[in-house]
């Protein structure tokens, strides 16, 4: 069965229009879940809304939204007040601006989604705009209302479709400035750093998100499987805990040892000899966030 569109509207560049459809991405179908259960009789529970003064349960009928006022007062807002709100993004993206995708920093992307023509009518306009997009390496910038909020959103060509991301908002991003503050600047030794980028080429590999396992998720079933046949829960195994680093220096050649590269080593001794700081004895104190 193909994935019920997240949302459904129309993709806009100038005059040309086409319907189209986001599909997420991300499915959590396979996630393993819980549900909440009485301990005494085994049964499922449900959430009901219960007055906080009277502490009478509500009808789906006496139910209302209602927006805090600064005196503590609220607002009643019916639900259908809340369908009628519209702006041109809640049923047309708008494609106001193009960039290069990689000029947008990455703790600015939120959530994908895939983007397929809504209709047959639309799929040439669909796939112009796709591939004028993909011939000048250009995603579009627009504006998306999704799950009643308007949310920015960066649109560009993927294969035979395209993927939508959404942006957060600037003030909703915490600059880097702000948690980086307080890491003082280190002078770093060249040999020390000359180790680690060998250790870095050894582990050099290709993206593969297929090789990626939830080690996480195979340890609940394992704790499932151990339940279902009666047996007791398999007994937790602790990490082991890294170790402290003394000596820096050390601590590089022995992971390079490690890695089995003689080539690395070899490669090591070639490179011109710099003066090596003293082993420090313990760790720097870190300063408190």
């Amino acid at each position: 069965m193909a994935p019920r569109p997240a949302w459904r509207g129309y993709l806009k560049l100038s005059l040309v229009t086409c319907a189209v459809e986001l599909t997420n991405v991300v499915t959590h179908t396979e996630r393993v879940s819980f549900r909440i259960l009485n301990r005494k009789t085994g049964n499922t529970v449900k959430r009901i809304y219960v007055d906080a003064e009277t502490g009478e349960p509500l009808g789906d009928d006496d139910e209302i939204k209602g927006y805090e006022l600064d005196d503590g007062d609220f607002i009643h807002i019916e639900e259908d007040e809340i369908e009628a709100v519209q702006i041109e993004s809640s049923h047309t993206m708008s494609l106001d601006g193009f960039v290069d995708k990689a000029s947008i920093q990455q703790v600015y992307l939120d959530t994908p989604y895939y983007v397929t023509p809504g209709d047959k009518v639309s799929e040439e306009a669909f796939a112009v705009i796709r591939d004028a997009m993909s011939g000048k390496k250009m995603a579009g910038l627009a504006r998306i209302v999704l799950y009643r909020r308007e949310r920015p959103v960066v649109i560009e060509p993927l294969g035979k479709g395209m993927v939508l991301t959404t942006l957060r908002y600037d003030n909703t991003v915490r600059q880097p400035d702000t948690v980086f503050g307080e890491i003082e600047a280190v002078k770093t030794d060249q040999e020390m750093t000359d180790l680690a980028e060998l250790i870095i080429d050894k582990k050099k590999t290709k993206f593969d998100p297929s090789k990626f396992d939830d080690k996480y998720e195979d340890a609940l079933l394992e704790l499932i499987r151990a339940k279902k046949a009666g047996h007791k829960a398999p007994k937790a195994k602790a990490a082991p805990k890294p170790s402290n680093v003394i000596n820096l220096f050390d601590a590089l050649k022995k992971s390079l040892s490690d890695s089995g590269s003689s080539k690395a080593s070899s490669s090591a001794k070639a490179r011109p000899a710099t003066k090596r700081a003293k082993p420090k004895t313990a760790a720097p104190k870190r300063k408190s966030a």
